[in-house]
């Protein structure tokens, strides 16, 4: 049985909040220097990226109202596809500045579909 798009939505709310933990408290340098961080991050977007997808084949009319999904999804496949060449102040300005718009644009839309029900 298909998952609704509720557990994809959450998914991607989990992993912007893993993603803003992370990162809390680190600038640029604390980021590149720390594989462990730098693996977490990458492995929370490669999530992102899966569950964005799923709602494009689920329920395109969400994928629609997600800013930027069909980027989101390239990038996870950067990630998981041509990893030698992710530039660690790409992912960092990412996480930095465009996660909590994601996450902030996820709550919205879950908010929309509780009010639905």
């Amino acid at each position: 049985m298909p998952r609704d798009a509720r557990a994809y939505l959450a998914d991607i709310i989990d992993a912007c909040e893993a993603i803003k933990a992370a990162i809390s408290g680190l600038d640029l340098e604390s980021y590149q220097s720390n594989r462990l961080v730098r693996s977490s991050v990458e492995r929370e977007f490669i999530i992102i990226g899966e569950a964005i997808s799923a709602l494009s084949h689920r329920s395109p009319g969400l994928f629609d109202d997600i800013g930027h999904a069909r980027r989101i999804i390239d990038f996870r496949n950067q990630l998981t596809h041509e990893y030698p060449n992710v530039v660690d102040s790409i992912v960092w300005a990412i996480a930095d500045r465009d996660v909590p718009v994601l996450c902030e644009e996820c709550r919205s839309l879950m908010a929309s579909l509780e009010n639905d029900d």
